[in-house]
């Protein structure tokens, strides 16, 4: 389920932060930067990158509250705001280089295994290394799909495609996982509960 359901922020905060209230932007800032944080890092592999990310999201959203109009939920806005600009990142062509190189390198993509590798066994680890063996765009569709609740067209529309490429991507994402989190190859099914569109 996503963070960004749990963010509680005072009702006021939004048109007091429109009027330069610094006490409403940090309210703003404290609702809102575990989610953030949390997105971008499990949408970007490098943790760095990922913190520049979640500061770039919250300076455009105070620098953009004049154009929240109200009309979705302000949680719904700023999680939009972080995963167009963690998307961005994906497909630039700084960011596709940076792969290249670490692929000729011999760096292994398993990056955020490096971060869950002094959390001990279990399951949530597992999940962790093998989400990291997924490729960028993959990685991004299971997460936006299968935790942020995402409709294969809003995915398709993110990715610049079609409802088709969010539920390929996912299909063999699933797959993917099945053989890495699958010990003797036992299979079972991977399909979420609920594959509305």
């Amino acid at each position: 389920m996503s963070a960004f359901l749990d963010s509680e922020l005072p009702a006021d905060a939004v048109a007091r932060a429109r009027d330069g209230a610094v006490d409403a932007q940090e309210a703003i800032y404290r609702a809102f930067q575990r989610p953030v944080r949390t997105l971008a890092r499990r949408l970007v592999p490098r943790t760095a990158q990922a913190e520049d990310l979640a500061q770039d999201v919250f300076v455009e959203v105070l620098q953009s509250l004049g154009s929240f109009d109200g009309r979705g939920s302000f949680a719904g806005w700023v999680r939009t705001i972080t995963v167009r600009k963690c998307l961005m990142h994906l497909r630039s062509p700084w960011h596709r280089g940076l792969r290249w190189v670490e692929t000729l390198s011999g760096a292994d993509a398993d990056v955020w295994a490096s971060r869950t590798a002094d959390a001990g066994a279990g399951s949530a680890v597992d999940l962790e290394r093998a989400l990291a063996r997924l490729g960028d765009t993959a990685r991004a569709v299971v997460w936006l799909h299968d935790v942020e609740g995402y409709t294969h067209a809003e995915i398709g529309a993110l990715l610049g495609g079609t409802a088709s490429l969010s539920k390929s991507q996912l299909a063999r994402a699933h797959a993917a996982l099945r053989g890495l989190l699958e010990p003797g190859g036992v299979k079972t099914s991977c399909m979420p509960a609920s594959t509305n569109c």
